[in-house]
């Protein structure tokens, strides 16, 4: 499968979905109406980048869908949802969930974001 063609897979394919951070957690919640779905955790490192500003890395911990979810798409719809947030907001990620990475290398559009500690 080349890159154009893992980018042209659909990534969400729920409807009602809603994702609320929760920073006194350090994570971020899935939320279908009004059912927990699961989370991605986090942390926030504050780093200067290149041009001496400082930056937030948001750091991908780990990605937990309740086991009556599972096999679904709900974890790609999480950090779909989750990226697509942090994209908007400005802020760079380092992946350390194996998910996120395998979703990295699914939906390169997203890799610009990356940023080594």
């Amino acid at each position: 499968m080349t890159a154009s063609q893992a980018s042209d897979t659909p990534k969400i394919v729920h409807d009602g979905l809603r994702v609320l951070r929760d920073p006194d957690r350090g994570r971020y919640e899935l939320w279908q109406d009004d059912q927990y779905i699961g989370f991605l955790g986090y942390t926030v490192d504050e780093t200067t980048g290149a041009d001496g500003l400082r930056e937030s890395v948001v750091r991908l911990q780990h990605t937990i869908i309740d086991e009556k979810f599972g096999r679904r798409g709900y974890a790609r719809a999480l950090v779909t949802m989750v990226l697509d947030r942090l994209k908007a907001e400005g802020d760079s990620i380092s992946p350390e969930c194996s998910y996120v990475e395998d979703y990295l290398q699914r939906y390169p559009e997203y890799q610009e974001m990356v940023h080594e500690l």
